[in-house]
């Protein structure tokens, strides 16, 4: 289906006699692109023809196919303006690619970035409100499956030239990972802090684009390249996880699928194992628990031998939530053991990742204690909550203020109803101090918890005091 342009796309057929392209060269790549994605496309030389000489416009896809087949003939990314399909609906698949060639692992990456900020640019909720509602669990099927099979690839050497039509070739170094690196770490403090919402985390996307992309389309030895890979997917990764925190599933789907694949580039295998860990905590938050213990568990097992014992203690820890929320007590149980008794192995001196700095034992408390809270087993709740809530930081200020809405729904469902509005006040005081609609979501789900002690003062206190929370989320 195409609808109809004024006049000739006189940018499109520019930039095909650029590129040295005919009508039937053109239908053809767009067509094999298409079906690398699972799509049955039957354009011929007729229907560029048409693109061209009356402006059709593609619709779906195509007309991001259009861009990546021409600019894999000139090297570059070609953005739709410059071939005059700006206008054109965003493709529904972006970001949910994982190829099996580096190269176009890093058109796929950098397509999602430029899309991201464009989306940001055009106001009304960009990219992703056209992409609302599209997450889909099963999109992650094709990316673990993939990574389980083949966790690394064999070369990421890049090189680039003055002569494939993208200017002087940057030569990328250590030093430029390393700012890459910084701006994760920096990222991932302020995420923790002040929540995936605040201005200064969503600036991530925007270094993406600006930093990352440039970078993954530079020149590069193996050796950095596998560097500027891994630095790459841990910001991607945040990416992702700043989406999901602000209820973006669809946003967070993708920069996860994009995380895992550029992890693979850099054959970091744990952090692999991380980006599933978080593709399975969305999965379970999401209500997928069956899909989120396979997502945990492929997160493992590849990591068997390699991860240090404080990753595998989170990777357990990770499939214990999915197992609670798909109602197995017994597996979630044997997996919340598993996950302690690494954590007891681990050591000061382990060669633990710089982005498993969050994980302690006051971390595993909290997620131990929501296991139960899915489980129905209050008093499990309580002990659990009591430990994580004993050393309160300023550091991990968005976890603390879930922590006291877990504890308020383990004092609610043990009759405690004073107590469980006290916590619930905390967390209110807490959930505003930050930006994280999921924060609000736990805030919520404590509220209807509450209804029917609707007329009780210290709920109707409670429900006041979050009344200015929830109108910010309304």
């Amino acid at each position: 289906m195409s609808r109809e342009q004024r006049g000739p796309n006189e940018k499109l057929g520019a930039v095909l006699a650029l590129a040295g392209i005919s009508n039937a060269g053109l239908a053809r790549r767009v067509n094999d692109l298409g079906a690398q994605r699972g799509l049955t496309l039957r354009y011929d030389k007729t229907s560029v023809a048409r693109w061209v000489s009356k402006g059709m416009v593609p619709q779906g896809a195509a007309p991001h196919l259009i861009a990546a087949a021409i600019g894999q003939k000139l090297g570059r990314p070609v953005p739709l303006h410059e071939i005059g399909l700006a206008d054109a609906d965003p493709a529904p698949e972006v970001g949910l690619a994982f190829p099996r060639d580096v190269g176009q692992a890093v058109r796929s990456a950098t397509e999602l970035y430029r899309l991201d900020l464009a989306g940001r640019r055009a106001g009304s909720g960009g990219i992703w409100q056209s992409l609302a509602g599209s997450f889909a669990v099963s999109a992650y099927a094709t990316p673990a499956s993939r990574w389980l099979i083949t966790p690394a690839d064999s070369s990421v050497a890049r090189e680039v030239s003055p002569a494939d039509g993208s200017g002087a070739p940057l030569k990328v170094g250590h030093s430029d990972v390393q700012k890459l690196r910084e701006a994760a770490e920096d990222a991932r403090r302020w995420d923790s802090k002040y929540g995936g919402g605040d201005w200064r985390s969503s600036m991530v996307p925007e270094c993406l684009r600006v930093e990352a992309a440039p970078l993954l389309l530079g020149s590069y030895s193996d050796d950095v390249g596998r560097s500027l890979f891994g630095a790459a997917a841990e910001l991607t990764r945040l990416a992702g996880w700043m989406a999901f925190d602000t209820g973006q599933q669809e946003a967070a789907q993708r920069y996860y699928i994009q995380a895992l694949r550029l992890a693979r580039a850099a054959a970091d295998v744990p952090l692999g194992g991380y980006v599933l860990a978080t593709m399975s905590l969305q999965a379970t938050y999401r209500g997928f628990g069956d899909e989120g213990v396979d997502l945990a568990q492929a997160a493992l097992e590849r990591n068997r031998g390699l991860a240090t014992a404080r990753t595998l203690s989170f990777f357990r820890l990770v499939e214990a939530r999915a197992h609670a929320r798909a109602g197995d007590a017994q597996a979630a149980g044997a997996a919340l053991k598993s996950a302690e008794s690494w954590l007891e192995r681990s050591r000061p001196g382990d060669s633990d990742p710089t982005w498993l700095g969050f994980y302690s034992y006051d971390r595993f408390a909290a997620d131990a204690a929501e296991c139960y809270r899915d489980l129905k087993a209050p008093r499990q709740v309580r002990r659990f909550t009591e430990q994580a809530l004993s050393r309160p930081t300023e550091e991990f200020v968005r976890s603390h203020g879930l922590r006291l809405v877990v504890s308020a729904v383990a004092e609610l469902e043990s009759g405690n109803l004073d107590a469980a509005c006290e916590q619930g006040v905390r967390a209110v005081e807490v959930a505003g101090r930050i930006s994280s609609a999921r924060t609000t979501e736990y805030v919520k789900d404590l509220l209807h918890r509450l209804e029917p002690y609707g007329d009780e003062p210290r709920v109707v206190e409670l429900r006041e005091r979050a009344r200015p929370l929830l109108m910010t989320t309304a």
